[in-house]
C-alpha cells in the first residue's frame, strides 16, 4: 500500500512539473473570455503558441462590452484565418499590472491601456518597449482628429526619435450624471440647473435639503470621488483646475508650479474640492472608492449626482427605457467661476504593441483591421461606453440621435464645446503624476490626516517637481 501511495505522489508531482514547464502563469485578476465572472480572480495560463495573438484588454462594466470585443475578434479570425485569445483585467489593475508582467519577462502582443494619461505608455515608449505603429496610422491619418493623434506621439530614448507608438481607439470627457426624477420630486426640472459655477454646485445641496423635508434623507447631494485608488479623482480634479484656470504646465510643456499664482490656485482648488466632503455632502467612504464605486453608489441612488468620463452609467440602464430616458439626466460642467465657457478635458484610450511581443505581424494586422472606420464604429456602438476618435464617424446618426439624450450630449461636448487634451499629450512626464494620483493623495491628506490645503499643495508641488526632474 505504501509503495502504491508513493507511486501516486511521484506521478502527480511529475505531471504538475510538466504542466508548469509548458505554460506561463499570469495571476492578478486576468480573465479569459471562456471564464465566467465567478472565476474572475483565478490564475490563468497564457499559452505561448506561435499562431495565436494574445490581447490584454480592460474588462467592461457590462457583459455587452466584452461581448462586443469578442464579436470583433471573431470577425477578424473569420476574415484572416488567424487565432486570438483575449485576457480581460479589471479597471483598477490596468496601470500597474502590465508593468509587473513586463518586469517578469511576460508581455501580451496587444495591450489596451487605460486612458493614455494614466498608463505607462509614455514611459514604455521612452524605454523603447513599444513598437512604432506609424505605418498603421498613416493610411487613415486624415480621418483622425489631429489633436487626438498627438496623444499617441511619444519619444523613444533608445532610438532617439519621436514617433507614433500607440493607436487611439476611443475618447471621452467628463460629464455630470444626476437623477431627474428626484429633481421633479421637489418641483424642479433640468431647466432649473444653473450655469453659474457657484450656483450650480449649491443647486444640488438645495435639492438635497428639499428631499430631506420629504423624509428622503438617505442620499448625498454630491458624488465627487476623493480617493487615491480611483482615476475618477484626478480626472475630476483636473477639470476643477481647468475651471479655475490653474495651469500646471504651459503650451510648451514647461512646469509652472513655482509661480506663486499657480501655487495659490492649487491651494484654492484643493480647498474647494475637499470642502464638500468636510461639510458632509459627499459620502464618507468616497475616500475609499475604486473606479466603479461612484457608479455603484449613483445607480443605487445613494448620491444625487456624480462625475463620470464615459457612458458607463447610462449604459448600465440602457435596457430600462424609463430610467434611461426619463429618470437619468446628463449635463455638462457649468461655466467657469469667472463666467467663461468651460473647456472640457479630453481623455484618450490607446492600444499598443510591445517590442518583445511574439506576434508582431498578427498584432499589426489586427489593429489595422480594428481602426478601419466602419469596423471601429460598429465596435464602439456595440460596446456602448466610449466615443470615436475618428472625426468622420460622427456623421453616423447613432452618435447624434436626439432620442438618445446621453450619447447625443456627449457627442455635442466632443464636437461643439470647448475642449483640450489632458496634459500628458503635451508632457509625457505628467502621466506619472496622474499614475501616482498626486491629487488624490493631497485630498486624502486633507481629509484623513487633517493637514491644511497649503501643506497638501506644497507636498504635491514638491512631488511634481521631482517627477519632472527624474523624467528629464
Amino acid at each position: 500500500m505504501n509503495k502504491h501511495i508513493r507511486f501516486i505522489v511521484i506521478f502527480f508531482a511529475v505531471y504538475c512539473l510538466t504542466i508548469a514547464c509548458s505554460s506561463i502563469f499570469v495571476s492578478e485578476q486576468l480573465i479569459s473570455t471562456s471564464e465566467s465572472q465567478s472565476n474572475f480572480n483565478r490564475q490563468l495560463t497564457i499559452e505561448q503558441e506561435d499562431t495565436i495573438l494574445n490581447l490584454w484588454w480592460d474588462k467592461g462594466f457590462r457583459p455587452q462590452e466584452d461581448e462586443a470585443l469578442q464579436k470583433l475578434v471573431d470577425n477578424w479570425e473569420k476574415q484572416t484565418g488567424n487565432k486570438a485569445k483575449i485576457y480581460f483585467y479589471t479597471l483598477d489593475a490596468r496601470s500597474q499590472k502590465p508593468q509587473r508582467y513586463l518586469q517578469g519577462g511576460i508581455s501580451p502582443d496587444i495591450f489596451m491601456s487605460f486612458k493614455a494619461e494614466s498608463t505607462l505608455n509614455a514611459s514604455l515608449a521612452r524605454e523603447g518597449k513599444l513598437t512604432d505603429v506609424t505605418d498603421l496610422i498613416q493610411p487613415i491619418r486624415e480621418i483622425y482628429d489631429q489633436d487626438i493623434l498627438q496623444t499617441a506621439y511619444y519619444y523613444n530614448n533608445i532610438d532617439k526619435k519621436w514617433s507614433y507608438y500607440a493607436i487611439p481607439i476611443h475618447q471621452a470627457t467628463i460629464h455630470i450624471y444626476y437623477w431627474k426624477d428626484l429633481l421633479e420630486k421637489v418641483g424642479r426640472t433640468e431647466k432649473d440647473i444653473p450655469q453659474d459655477w457657484d450656483d450650480f454646485w449649491q443647486f444640488w445641496i438645495d435639492v438635497h435639503q428639499d428631499l430631506k423635508t420629504q423624509h428622503q434623507d438617505n442620499i448625498y447631494p454630491i458624488g465627487l470621488p476623493m480617493s487615491i485608488e480611483a482615476g475618477d479623482t484626478y480626472q475630476a480634479f483636473e477639470q476643477v483646475l481647468e475651471a479655475y484656470n490653474v495651469k500646471i504646465i504651459d503650451s510648451e510643456g514647461n512646469l509652472l508650479v513655482d509661480d506663486p499664482k499657480v501655487r495659490q490656485g492649487i491651494i484654492n482648488c484643493l480647498d474647494w474640492y475637499s470642502k464638500y466632503y468636510r461639510q458632509g455632502y459627499v459620502p464618507k467612504d468616497a475616500v475609499d472608492w475604486t473606479n466603479p464605486d461612484n457608479n455603484r453608489k449613483f445607480l443605487n441612488r445613494k448620491i444625487l449626482m456624480t462625475t463620470n468620463a464615459t457612458l458607463s452609467i447610462p449604459a448600465a440602464v440602457r435596457k430600462e427605457p424609463d430610467t434611461y430616458n426619463n429618470k437619468l439626466g446628463i449635463v455638462e460642467f457649468p461655466n467657469k467661476p469667472n463666467g467663461e465657457r468651460m473647456r472640457h478635458i479630453l481623455l484618450v484610450e490607446q492600444a499598443v504593441i510591445f517590442t518583445d511581443a511574439s506576434q508582431q505581424k498578427l498584432a499589426k494586422d489586427f489593429l489595422s483591421y480594428l481602426i478601419q472606420p466602419e469596423i471601429v464604429n460598429q465596435y464602439l456602438k456595440d460596446s456602448g461606453r466610449h466615443s470615436p476618435t475618428h472625426e468622420t464617424l460622427y456623421q453616423d446618426s447613432y452618435w447624434n440621435n436626439p432620442d438618445d439624450p446621453h450619447t447625443s450630449t456627449v457627442t455635442k461636448t466632443l464636437t461643439k464645446s470647448l475642449t483640450r487634451l489632458i496634459y500628458p499629450s503635451q508632457t509625457p512626464a505628467y502621466s506619472l503624476i496622474l499614475k501616482e494620483n498626486v491629487w488624490g493623495r493631497s485630498l486624502e491628506k486633507i481629509l484623513l490626516d487633517n493637514v491644511t490645503p497649503e501643506v497638501a499643495a506644497d507636498e504635491a508641488i514638491t512631488r511634481i517637481k521631482k517627477i519632472f526632474a527624474e523624467w528629464s
